[in-house]
């Protein structure tokens, strides 16, 4: 067989070392019989099992170099048998180059993963596959994607450099791309035939299998920076908290050191001190000065110096880590709204409540996330059907009601929409009864393009930090000891997390007048620039914080997707202003109105007189609720017309505060009643 292991001499950094090569291509091997134990130990299978049903067939049915290869195939779901294995030992310093050749069948897949350590399913350090449409992505990089041809012969590469945490991607000896990896170590490579997505069809054809790896000797003081980044949205205009890590990789402890950022032509210089960092640590720092991101493509570098107030270090090499930044220029007025599909019993949802809460501190003021529950205390029932019409499951998300995608996958989406011009720009404006606890708001659609009465527009209520007592409120928890991965804390929060340590926030709390908005939001003909109004009216229960409330307004366009929002919270729609439009679902009527409609006595103990004086025949219903919300009585008077009384039996109403709502065809007017 032509494989061989070779030692050449080579230079990395600043020491001298032997470089280990690794060569297979497979055609000294019998094609039709397994390769495993053909190999002398060179190859082994998942469960360490040569010759078995993981081990794969050598194959003479195509070949990049004559005349074997390997063959993978699978048409389950769940891929395999064949999973071929091959073991590098632990690599976290220095540097590792594998590359070999691949024939994907056209329209099919293909995947391998590199294992973190010799123990298989431990952690998987890079989840890489090729779609049936000819895209390479990886799990564990967010926004990567690189192109392969299909049907035919290619060369796939990575080059890793573990000192500096760089993993470079080449097809065909072109780069396609690097990152730095949140698990920069690997043992081993597994070769697996799956699709991720249906017909679940793997089929594809492997030779030429080549691996170097270059040992690193560590000097004595040696601090490499391993990251670049920031914590924020990547968007123009946006502050950020600039952050990067650093790796002691000497044999003597890290006490202290400086950093240089560099972006845009400045510089950013920050000291830190009083450090205890081992040798092979590795840590995470963040700048005290934020970073204001601008349009364009720039570097965005950090530098570390002065180690241990020493001067240089022993390698020069990896003292600089970079990214290019480009920021997304959002669209003038836009913001884009998430919502989530969860539910206090669904095991997998505190990963929406964590990408969520990060979503809203990354997208800023361009952002409304509303959490849409399910089957506990906090259900909005309208809100919770209307959105199930669109999922999959829980838990499921939203983006401006585009496909249904997992909560943490969020980003891309909301990328893409925010570059999108929305046919109007959307303000709240509300007034705030404290007493009343009444609500009224007004969302204005100023246009920017021509539309129609095909839009519509609804209003959303949230609210943060919501808790409550008893089981319904108690989060069910997947993450829960940690076996399914790190996940913003709740790995170290029981199964179910108890209900005094949930906190829920972007909590729907109301959704006026349905999922699909209000028909009559618009005329057929709505020219740019012209303005239009909608008024609500929402009755706070006494139980909601009215500080932590956030409006949302929301155009929906002619296909159901969300062109656009608007979110305020009541403070700054009260500032904004209330103005006067049309009534969708509870709002308000005009003050004239008000004059002609009378209650008393008021208050009251047994009975109560609602007299309507009206100028032309209307339709009118009577709605009574309580001072939670909840509705008391409700009737449907038919058309009325003149001078109307209406009696109200309150005899067997608590003692409190109601409210009436008197419906006049499409308009309301609520008045107060106190039964004592």
């Amino acid at each position: 067989m032509n494989k061989k292991l070779l030692l050449g001499f080579g230079l990395i950094f600043t020491s001298s070392l032997f470089a280990q090569t690794f060569t297979d291509n497979f055609d000294s091997y019998t094609a039709g019989q397994k390769l495993c134990p053909q190999s002398a130990g060179a190859w082994t299978t998942w469960s360490n099992a040569p010759g078995g049903n993981e081990d794969v067939l050598v194959s003479n049915a195509a070949s990049s170099s004559p005349s074997n290869s390997l063959y993978f195939a699978s048409t389950t779901q769940a891929g395999g048998p064949t999973d071929l294995v091959r073991h590098f030992g632990v690599l976290n310093t220095g540097q590792f180059s594998m590359d070999f050749n691949l024939k994907i069948d056209a329209g099919k897949a293909a995947y391998f993963n590199l294992q973190k350590t010799a123990t298989m399913g431990q952690t998987y350090a890079l989840d890489a596959f090729f779609s049936d449409a000819g895209n390479l992505t990886f799990n564990q990089v967010a926004g990567f994607s690189a192109a392969f041809p299909q049907g035919t012969w290619f060369n796939f590469k990575i080059n890793i450099n573990f000192n500096i945490n760089k993993w470079e991607i080449f097809i065909n000896n072109v780069s396609v791309g690097y990152f730095a990896n949140t698990v920069n170590q690997i043992e081993s490579i597994d070769i697996f035939p799956v699709d991720a997505t249906s017909p679940y069809n793997a089929a594809f054809y492997l030779d030429d299998f080549h691996t170097v790896v270059t040992p690193y000797t560590l000097p004595v003081k040696n601090a490499g920076v391993t990251f670049a980044g920031f914590n924020g949205g990547n968007i123009a205009t946006n502050t950020v908290v600039p952050n990067f890590k650093v790796r002691n990789l000497g044999t003597s402890a890290i006490t202290s050191f400086d950093i240089t950022l560099n972006y845009n032509g400045n510089n950013i210089n920050q000291s830190y001190s009083g450090l205890n960092m081992a040798s092979l640590a590795e840590q995470s720092f963040t700048l005290t000065t934020p970073l204001n991101l601008v349009a364009g493509s720039n570097v965005l570098s950090y530098t570390v110096s002065n180690v241990n107030g020493q001067g240089a270090d022993n390698d020069a090499t990896d003292n600089v880590a970079s990214i290019t930044v480009d920021p997304i220029v959002p669209a003038t007025g836009k913001m884009v709204v998430g919502e989530e599909a969860t539910g206090t019993w669904c095991q997998w949802c505190p990963r929406g409540t964590v990408f969520m809460d990060k979503f809203e501190n990354e997208f800023a003021d361009f952002w409304a996330g509303i959490a849409v529950h399910n089957g506990d205390p906090m259900t909005v029932a309208t809100y919770d059907t209307g959105i199930g019409t669109l999922i999959g499951g829980y838990p499921s998300s939203l983006v401006d009601r585009g496909a249904d995608v997992d909560p943490s996958g969020m980003a891309s989406d909301f990328y893409t929409r925010l570059q999108v011009a929305p046919t109007a720009f959307i303000e709240n404006g509300a007034t705030w009864d404290p007493a009343t606890r009444m609500l009224y708001v007004s969302v204005t659609s100023t246009f920017q393009a021509a539309a129609n009465n095909n839009y519509k527009i609804a209003c959303v209520l949230t609210e943060d930090d919501v808790t409550g007592a008893g089981s319904g409120w108690s989060q069910s928890n997947a993450y829960a000891g940690g076996n399914n991965g790190v996940m913003g804390g709740f790995e170290a929060l029981p199964n179910p997390v108890p209900a005094a340590q949930m906190v829920y926030n972007h909590v729907a709390r109301a959704i006026q007048p349905s999922f699909e908005g209000f028909a009559n939001s618009f005329p057929s003909t709505v020219n740019a620039g012209d303005a239009h109004v909608v008024n609500f009216l929402f009755i706070l229960p006494a139980g909601w914080d009215e500080s932590k409330i956030h409006i949302i307004g929301m155009l929906i366009d002619p296909t159901g997707k969300i062109d656009n929002a608007g979110k305020a919270t009541i403070t700054q729609a009260v500032s904004n202003g209330y103005d006067y439009g049309v009534a969708a679902s509870v709002a308000e009527l005009t003050a004239q109105l008000d004059d002609v409609v009378k209650i008393y006595p008021n208050p009251t103990n047994s009975n109560a007189t609602l007299e309507v004086n009206l100028k032309e025949q209307a339709r009118v219903n009577v709605r009574i609720s309580n001072a939670a919300g909840q509705e008391v009585v409700s009737r449907n008077y038919g058309t009325m017309n003149g001078s109307s009384t209406i009696n109200l039996a309150t005899s067997s109403y608590l003692p409190g505060i109601y409210f009436v709502e008197l419906t006049i065809n499409d308009q309301l007017l609520v008045k107060r009643l106190i039964v004592e």
